[in-house]
């Protein structure tokens, strides 16, 4: 019962303020406010503080918090464990593997590569006159980028 007295006194107080607000013609923040104002009294008319109240002060719902927060964290550890040996040991666990059953294939490097012709035709472009023709196969894989940089000024 303190619950719900605490609930409507702090609601009248948000609505009091409300009505403040809009006196000096912030409406929406008024609206806001007497959103947020009639929460607690909502919460009351719907039963919701009693069985909150209801639950805080029984020893069993304390521990049954207690098993969850005990098994939350044995989830977290062995989750963690998991990961670490992983990533010490550098392969999967051999149950992955079975499961798996197969393993991906291998893409050739040139699948991948980025078209430098004229969009759309295939054809490759001549070089701009006083520059150097692009080598055919680059040293890196950020000649496309640099490209890129240089034709910004950057």
């Amino acid at each position: 019962m303190l619950a719900e007295t605490i609930c409507s006194a702090m609601s009248a107080a948000g609505l009091g303020i409300a009505a403040l607000t809009a006196y000096r013609k912030r409406f929406l923040a008024a609206a806001r406010i007497t959103a947020y104002a009639l929460v607690p009294i909502g919460l009351v008319l719907t039963g919701v503080v009693e069985w909150v109240s209801g639950m805080v002060f029984k020893p069993s719902v304390w521990a049954g918090f207690g098993l969850l927060a005990l098994s939350w964290v044995l989830f977290a550890t062995t989750r963690a464990v998991e990961r670490r040996r992983l990533g010490a040991s550098g392969e999967e666990p051999a149950q992955k593997k079975v499961k798996r059953g197969r393993v991906p294939e291998a893409v050739a490097p040139a699948a991948s590569a980025p078209s430098l012709g004229a969009a759309g035709t295939g054809v490759q472009r001549e070089p701009a006159p006083g520059r150097k023709p692009a080598a055919a196969a680059p040293a890196d894989d950020f000649s496309d980028i640099e490209a890129i940089l240089k034709k910004h000024g950057i």
